[in-house]
C-alpha cells in the first residue's frame, strides 16, 4: 500500500487545472474564478493534500501568520473568558485559510511596543490585531509607521487609518440599567474596567446616560481592573458607603461573580438585598447561585470577523469598518425588586 503524500501536481491533474492555479486557490490569492477555487479546494480535501507551510511562505514571500499582542498581567488574563472565545473565532477562520496565529502576552505597554517592533523587523507576521484600545492610544500610529496591516477591535469605529471591527456595548449596559429601573431600583452603582480602556469608558458612559434618561441622579461608580479580586474590592467599597446601592452593574461577569460572593459574605442576599448584572455571558454565568443576569456578546463571531478583515488587508484588499450586532440582555435570577424601605431603615 502506497503511503506517498499527494502533491500539488496530483491536485492540479485531478482538478484539470495548472499547478499555478492550485497555488493561487489554496493561498487565497486573486486570479482564480470562485467556482474553480472551490473545485480545487474540494479536490485537495478529497486527496488529503496539505500544502507545506514553509513552501507556501517562501513562494508567497509572506509569513502566513498574523499576530495578537496582549498587554495584561497573566493572572488577570488567565481568568478572563473573553479572550479564549475571541481567539477561538480567530483560529477558526485562520485554520480554514492555512494561516497561523502568533500570540504574545506581555506585562506592560513598553514591552508591548517592542513586541510590535520585533514582529515587524523579523517579518514574523503579515498583520496584527489591536485589542484593548486605550484613550489617546499611540499604537495605531506606531503600527502604521511599521507598515503592519492592522485590524482594531473596539466598541465603535474610531476614524483611524485601520479598519475597526466593533461591537457597540452601550445598548447592553443601557438595557441592564433600564431593567433595574423597571424593578424599582434608584441607587444603581457601576463597577467599571480599567479607566484607560476605551471600552471601559464606553460602558461607564452608557451606565451614566441610562441613569439620566431614567431621571435618576448618577450613583457612585468605581474603576477596577476586570479581575475577580478587583470586582470584590470595588463591591466592598460600594457597600461601605453611608447609603449603599441596591443594585450594581458590573463591566464584566468575573467582577460580577466576585462581587456577588463579597456581598454574600457580608450576609446579604442576592438579589433581595442587592441586584447584580454582569457583561459577557460567560459559560458559567447561567450555573451560579443565583444565575447571573448579564449582557451576552458573541466573542467567537467577533474574532472570526476580525480575522476575515485582517486577511483581506494582508491580501491587498480593503476592509471597511465592521459593526457587529449589539449585545443582548439575558435575564436570570440575580436581579429583583429592592426590599421595601421601612422606617427602621431611616432610623
Amino acid at each position: 500500500m502506497s503511503t506517498r503524500r499527494p502533491t500539488i501536481a496530483d491536485v492540479a491533474r485531478a482538478a484539470g487545472v495548472s499547478r499555478g492555479a492550485v497555488s493561487f486557490a489554496l493561498n487565497d490569492r486573486p486570479g482564480v474564478a470562485d467556482a474553480t477555487r472551490d473545485r480545487i479546494r474540494a479536490v485537495a480535501a478529497e486527496l488529503g493534500f496539505t500544502p507545506s507551510h514553509r513552501a507556501r511562505a517562501l513562494s508567497s514571500s509572506r509569513a502566513l501568520a498574523v499576530g495578537l499582542v496582549i498587554a495584561r498581567q497573566p493572572e488577570t488574563l488567565s481568568a478572563d473568558p473573553f479572550f479564549p472565545a475571541f481567539i477561538a473565532g480567530i483560529e477558526k477562520t485562520l485554520a480554514a485559510r492555512g494561516q497561523a496565529l502568533l500570540l504574545q502576552v506581555v506585562p506592560d505597554q513598553e514591552t508591548e511596543r517592542r513586541s510590535y517592533e520585533n514582529l515587524a523587523a523579523s517579518s514574523r507576521v503579515d498583520g496584527v490585531f489591536l485589542t484593548d484600545l486605550r484613550v489617546d492610544d499611540p499604537r495605531p500610529d506606531l503600527l502604521e509607521s511599521l507598515g503592519l496591516p492592522t485590524v482594531v477591535i473596539a466598541p465603535a469605529p474610531i476614524g483611524c487609518r485601520w479598519p475597526v471591527v466593533a461591537v457597540d456595548d452601550r445598548p447592553g449596559i443601557s438595557a441592564a440599567v433600564e431593567h433595574l429601573v423597571s424593578l424599582g431600583h434608584e441607587r444603581i452603582a457601576h463597577v467599571a474596567g480599567p479607566q484607560e480602556f476605551v471600552h471601559s469608558r464606553s460602558r461607564q458612559e452608557a451606565w451614566a446616560d441610562a441613569l439620566r434618561v431614567a431621571g435618576l441622579e448618577e450613583s457612585p461608580y468605581v474603576w477596577s481592573d476586570f479581575s475577580p479580586s478587583g470586582g470584590a474590592r470595588a463591591t466592598e467599597e460600594l457597600l461601605d458607603l453611608p447609603e449603599p446601592p441596591t443594585a450594581i452593574v458590573f463591566a464584566n461577569d468575573l467582577m460580577a461573580i466576585a462581587g456577588t460572593a463579597a456581598a454574600q459574605a457580608r450576609g446579604l442576599h442576592v438579589p433581595d438585598d442587592l441586584s447584580v448584572t454582569g457583561f459577557d455571558d460567560t459559560a458559567i454565568s447561567g450555573y451560579l447561585r443565583p444565575p447571573l443576569t448579564t449582557v451576552r456578546t458573541d466573542a467567537v463571531a467577533w474574532g472570526s470577523a476580525a480575522a476575515d478583515c485582517l486577511l483581506s488587508l494582508v491580501n491587498g484588499d480593503t476592509c471597511p469598518d465592521v459593526l457587529l450586532p449589539p449585545p443582548d440582555l439575558v435575564l436570570r435570577s440575580s436581579t429583583a425588586p429592592p426590599r421595601p424601605t421601612t422606617e427602621t431603615d431611616h432610623a
